[in-house]
């Protein structure tokens, strides 16, 4: 069973910012059980934490018990799965204030597929400038494809281009997800592990001679032949 987190900013109720992270959740658990895993899903609603964010921003020491649940949640998570709508050109307030009370490098290596919304595909760059640059931070490991849903290209043709945007990016966030459980060790071993250079058939290695490599270079004269 691979845990997955979904945090998602939507500040209204219904949000196109949570329908968007729900359908990645379905999409990505889709592609994992498909990979022969189950999935736990795990939704983190920020505006649900809006005060324990305003309080942990502003005094440290103060409780925060569903804030640091949902902390725990992250950390702990096989996946994670990120998503903001579009404020002044960026992720919103509380997106960045949930991140903001992790520690740097806390991600670590955690697969990660980030998405936004907006009113218009203007704001696409959101992505790659402001979302995967932050995740970064932390050091997740985000997928290459990005999702933005823009509010005017429901029913068009490139609503449904972005049907097949989001069937990669879960399809991406699946393998990351699975597939470290599932390695095996390289022919060479571990990388901290010492290993045998290559030997010819007299067993001994290409330097280890009477003199080696260096005695040929010290008899050579400089001339052809």
């Amino acid at each position: 069973m691979r845990s997955l987190v979904v945090v998602t900013a939507g500040l209204s109720s219904p949000s196109s910012t949570r329908a968007l992270a729900d359908a990645l959740s379905a999409a990505t658990s889709a592609h994992v059980t498909a990979r022969g895993e189950g999935t736990d899903i795990t939704v983190v609603e920020l505006r649900d934490l809006a005060s324990e964010l305003a309080e942990a921003m502003t005094n440290w020491v103060s409780p925060t018990p569903r804030l640091n649940a949902a902390q725990s949640a992250v950390l702990d998570a096989d996946g994670l799965i990120a998503v903001s709508p579009v404020f002044q050109g960026s992720y919103s307030g509380l997106f960045k204030m949930f991140f903001d009370t992790l520690e740097p490098h806390s991600l670590e290596g955690l697969p990660t597929l980030i998405a936004a919304t907006g009113g218009s595909s203007r704001h696409a760059l959101v992505l790659d400038y402001a979302l995967r640059p932050l995740l970064n931070y932390l050091h997740a490991t985000v997928v290459p494809t990005g999702i933005f849903q823009a509010t005017e290209d429901f029913g068009t043709a490139e609503g449904a281009r972005n049907e097949k945007r989001i069937e990669r990016a879960t399809g991406e966030l699946a393998d990351l997800m699975v597939r470290p459980l599932d390695r095996v060790a390289g022919l060479a071993g571990s990388l901290g592990e010492p290993h045998n250079t290559h030997q010819g058939s007299t067993g001994k290695a290409p330097d280890s001679g009477s003199g080696g490599f260096r005695e040929l270079l010290s008899r050579h004269d400089g001339q052809p032949g």
